[in-house]
């Protein structure tokens, strides 16, 4: 197991623990590799001395309680599920929208859509308040 410092073009900072450096790399190339705060992913390595576990000292990575993941991916679902049925979708017109409505330019209310990594920073800047919505959860096939 390698554990790397990541990092997202939204300078948001968190650590992902990976089988080797060749499964971030994939991961990565396939955008599976997210930040957790955005959902970007524009996400790099940041210069660390990275935690190997190697073949002279076998150390585990750290358990994850089985309940407490299912008990996590369940929320995660529960909450995309929320939005999806009670938010309005507004598609790739997302930071637009957002903007009129934080503008007071367009009726207050839950929308959800698309929008890039440099839209939601320009967003966050002006003081516009969004969140990244859980994505759905992975197909077993594309995880190791």
């Amino acid at each position: 197991m390698i554990k790397y410092a990541l990092q997202c073009d939204h300078a948001h900072e968190f650590e992902g623990w990976f089988g080797s450096s060749a499964d971030y790399d994939d991961q990565a190339a396939r955008g599976l590799v997210e930040c957790p705060v955005c959902g970007s992913h524009g996400v790099s390595k940041q210069i660390m001395a990275p935690a190997v576990a190697g073949t002279k000292a076998q150390r585990a990575a750290p358990a994850v309680d089985p309940k407490m993941r299912e008990m996590m991916m369940t929320a995660m679902g529960e909450v995309r599920r929320h939005v999806e049925d009670n938010f309005d979708y507004v598609g790739d017109a997302f930071a637009k929208e957002a903007r009129a409505i934080h503008e007071g330019k367009s009726e207050d209310r839950g929308i959800y859509g698309e929008a890039s990594p440099t839209e939601i920073k320009a967003l966050v800047e002006d003081g516009v308040k969004v969140a990244a919505l859980p994505p759905p959860a992975p197909k077993k096939t594309d995880v190791n």
